[in-house]
């Protein structure tokens, strides 16, 4: 059993509590699924969670930035596919949710019954982290915008009923030229160029945008405000990639623990060597300094701060980072096992990888933290 002490910090509310209670007990009901169909997966865990209401916090006007954060650690730890497929069901509705008009707003009762799936479509070939670099370009066409450009490694690109892409409108030089848009699925012009296949089984997509003619209704905010739009969303559901780490780091820590109390070698369990015994402590000392960045970031949010840009990157960034080091840990504390495909631990070290690159890499949250210092005055 993961440790649950941490609900008793003040980061939490009873409400809070209550949820991860109630989260635990469906996740050890309805996970780990079958991945040998991960569209097919993906979609009914959407369903699955939406039926079951925990879908209903990843939309609106103001989002708890620490039930996500609970949510995504809790399904985290018991299968990574639905904590992505939860995850998908925010990310790519935050800007509706922020920023969108009554009408597009109407997709988020959708969306949160896991009814329709969503897309957060920013990343393209030439432009992952430099996000005022984008090319793809949306031009006024009358009452209309014609879009044309490319997307890359779209998380349920393929699968998704709507897609928030972000393109250039040219309102002013790079980051200031940018605007969002809600895009359906069934628009005519959108291509699934490519499927992708990444080291963890997730559905992801190469998009591309053959001039596609999209009413002005389409657009979420106001032209040339994309870049804080991407911004403002990446700054509530960047701290939940570290929670995401973060229960992977527990689910590993907690298979190390029964691992080194169960193996014997040279006469003695694992658990009575010294040097399995640092390596134990040094997995629990980083997944408590993680689960606190993590908390501090999502509270700091959930008080009515502004922006949580620094606290959010740092979450990010150590929660990742140190998750990768102690599922490392775990696959030399289970040696031939922790590489051995279909064991929970291998399965675990495939999917913390991707996270210390996706939604702002390691270096570059470390310049992001640094900025915000020099800033500073």
């Amino acid at each position: 059993m993961s440790d649950k002490s941490f609900l008793a910090w003040p980061f939490f509310e009873a409400k809070h509590r209550e949820l991860a209670e109630q989260l635990e007990a469906w996740c050890r009901a309805e996970l780990p699924r079958d991945h040998s169909d991960v569209d097919a997966t993906c979609i009914q865990l959407v369903r699955d969670l939406g039926k079951a209401g925990f879908l209903t916090g990843t939309a609106g006007e103001h989002i708890d930035v620490r039930i996500l954060c609970l949510i995504r650690e809790t399904l985290a730890r018991h299968d990574g596919l639905a904590d992505f497929a939860f995850a998908m069901q925010g990310l790519g509705t935050g800007a509706i949710s922020l920023y969108g008009s009554d009408e597009q707003k109407q997709w988020l009762d959708k969306t949160r019954r896991g009814e329709a799936l969503s897309a957060f479509a920013l990343s393209e070939p030439r432009s992952g982290s430099d996000v005022a670099q984008l090319d793809t370009t949306a031009e006024r066409d009358g009452d209309n915008y014609r879009l044309n450009g490319e997307k890359t490694w779209i998380s349920n690109g393929g699968i998704a009923d709507i897609y928030t892409v972000f393109a250039r409108t040219g309102e002013g030089p790079g980051a200031k030229g940018l605007s969002a848009f809600l895009v359906p699925a069934d628009t005519p012009g959108l291509e699934i160029r490519e499927r992708l296949e990444s080291v963890a089984p997730h559905p992801l997509a190469r998009l591309g945008f053959n001039d596609m003619a999209l009413p002005a209704s389409a657009l979420i905010g106001q032209p040339g405000q994309g870049f804080r739009i991407a911004m403002s969303v990446l700054d509530v559901f960047r701290s939940t990639v570290g929670a995401a780490a973060l229960g992977f780091a527990r689910r590993a820590l907690e298979e190390s623990l029964s691992r080194s109390r169960s193996r014997e070698l040279f006469g003695a369990t694992l658990s009575d060597l010294q040097m399995v015994q640092g390596h134990l402590a040094d997995m629990a000392l980083n997944v408590d300094a993680a689960a606190l960045l993590v908390y501090r970031a999502a509270w700091t949010k959930d008080q009515g701060a502004e922006r949580v840009t620094r606290e959010a990157a740092m979450a990010k960034l150590f929660a990742t980072d140190q998750a990768q080091q102690v599922i490392d840990q775990a696959v030399q504390l289970h040696g031939g096992d922790g590489v051995r495909k279909g064991h929970i631990i291998e399965s675990l070290y495939r999917e913390i990888r991707a996270l210390r690159i996706y939604e702002g890499a390691s270096d570059v949250q470390k310049v992001v933290i640094a900025r915000s210092m020099l800033t500073e005055e």
